[in-house]
């Protein structure tokens, strides 16, 4: 369907005073540091089903644009060639990116600016730090700069020999809005002066020869960028453009959650090639990785029976030297030691589970295909997005305006998990202090989680109820099945005996 790249202002009638959008901030649009050289208008001075050249003619100069689609449009969609002539006085003159549009992700808005190089023959992308008024590259000459809003993409390539650098503009959000402060207008849930812009700016260099460009405009797909890559692939001299390098994985831990990431979208597009549906993908996507995990998760939960099964004789321990806390745990200690217990060992498995957590959680930050992915419709309409019951105007602290239902959900699982834990450890006798801080530390995490997922993707909180349903199901059967298998001696003596080993389950 139509989706507006660019900002273009506010209309009347919208419920909010309309802002005309000013032309310096359209797509393509040449600048100078004199104001009018944006507001020209420009004639068609010819016009076909591939081409539409226009000019606009000043006092010291005449601009001449051709906008061209590609002879190979269908191999390479959403690209567009432009020529920029000038006749005349051309110092001093920019070409625009436009302003790309705010596309909210996981509530807020992700814009961001990379540019590519070739160094030493090879292809080298960076992030450019987001500029708070102007900032200004002047050391190099781009190949290519991405101008970015979280799922779409403005990519502009000069073709010709342009000039060294580009410049990366601060647009404020009261002086170009974008259209999402039109939602809830009233009351003014989305300030425009939270949501500023960002234009990119090359420079033209002096010649009376045409100028070339290649805009690409369209969402962040690999499938779809690899195919322009592919088009524009020169086969006698292997130049590639990789566009597909534009993509970028969003948060604060991207550098060591973007290869998880790529791996999960990996085993959920073979589910999903099966299915149909990203929501059962990452449903099964969980399953896989809990059999992957399922080694390192029984030895965890091993650890975890075994402690409670001598939680009695560390009770002892500690009651014996009470009044010397540092002897208590230097005996703890040698007691773990000697039955072979890991007191740490069930946050382990929590620890390894967190890049693939951080992992999902940057994917349907980044991946275009999950981008308004309906699972159950009328609830679970957006994986992208928090799922929505029903919502209200006024905002509500640390809950905003609308009630979530799956992180609740999530909450519940959780503290299932701690009361079903704690009854464990109540059968085999008192709780030590450490059993008694892992209960409240548990209690503090569940209601922590609840309100840290409240305003997370569904996606992801499909993702971990899934993964901490799965953990309930392997914790109940293992302590199950070691609750009926008989053994030939008593659990106690196998466990204090470090040379009479009870069989591991």
């Amino acid at each position: 369907g139509y989706y507006p790249l660019l900002r273009r202002g506010i209309e009347p009638n919208s419920g909010i005073p309309p802002v005309a959008a000013s032309p310096r901030y359209y797509a393509f649009n040449i600048l100078s540091e004199d104001p009018e050289t944006a507001e020209e208008n420009y004639n068609v001075t010819n016009f076909t089903d591939k081409k539409i050249q226009l000019e606009a003619i000043f006092p010291n100069r005449k601009i001449i644009k051709t906008y061209t689609f590609p002879e190979a449009e269908s191999k390479a969609p959403y690209c567009l060639d432009v020529s920029v002539k000038v006749e005349g006085d051309s110092r001093g003159l920019w070409i625009g990116s436009g302003v790309p549009e705010v596309e909210l992700i996981s509530g807020s808005p992700a814009p961001i600016i990379k540019y590519s190089t070739v160094q030493n023959h090879k292809r080298v992308v960076e992030k450019l730090s987001l500029p708070k008024t102007s900032t200004t590259m002047s050391a190099f000459q781009p190949d290519w700069v991405a101008n970015s809003n979280g799922y779409f993409t403005l990519i502009i390539d000069p073709l010709s020999d342009i000039g060294s650098g580009f410049q990366a503009n601060y647009i404020a959000g009261t002086i170009d809005p974008s259209r999402i402060v039109m939602i809830d207008s009233q009351n003014d849930l989305y300030p425009a002066n939270k949501y500023p812009g960002y234009e990119v700016h090359f420079p033209l260099r002096r010649t009376s020869q045409p100028l070339n460009f290649r805009f690409y405009a369209g969402p962040i797909d690999k499938n779809v960028l690899a195919l322009v890559d592919e088009t524009y692939t020169d086969q006698i001299t292997g130049y590639n453009p990789e566009y597909t390098k534009a993509q970028s994985f969003h948060g604060w831990f991207s550098f060591i959650s973007e290869p998880f990431a790529k791996f999960l979208y990996f085993i959920m597009n073979l589910f999903h090639s099966l299915t149909g549906s990203w929501g059962f993908s990452i449903i099964l996507l969980t399953v896989v990785l809990r059999i992957m995990m399922y080694p390192l998760n029984a030895w965890s939960i091993r650890s975890t029976l075994k402690l409670q099964e001598i939680s009695p004789k560390i009770q002892k321990l500690q009651e014996k030297h009470k009044k010397d806390p540092k002897r208590a745990q230097m005996e703890m200690m040698a007691f773990y030691k000697e039955n072979k217990v890991n007191p740490f060992g069930g946050c382990l498995p929590l620890i390894i589970q967190m890049p693939f957590l951080f992992g999902m959680f940057d994917l349907l930050k980044s991946a275009f295909p999950l981008r308004g992915a309906s699972f159950i419709p009328g609830w679970i309409d957006n994986l992208t997005a928090p799922d929505v019951i029903f919502s209200w105007s006024y905002p509500i602290p640390f809950i905003g305006t609308s009630f979530h239902l799956l992180p609740i959900l999530l909450g519940v699982v959780m503290f299932f998990q701690q009361k079903m834990a704690a009854a464990q450890n109540k059968k085999k006798g008192p709780l030590t202090d450490q059993q008694q801080q892992q209960q409240k530390m548990g209690m503090i995490m569940t209601i922590v989680f609840t309100f840290l997922f409240y305003k997370f993707p569904s996606g992801l909180n499909i993702y971990w109820l899934s993964s901490m349903g799965l953990q309930i199901l392997q914790q109940w059967y293992m302590s199950k099945r070691r609750t009926l298998k008989p053994t030939n001696k008593d659990s106690k003596e196998i466990l204090v005996n470090p040379k009479k080993k009870g069989k591991r389950i």
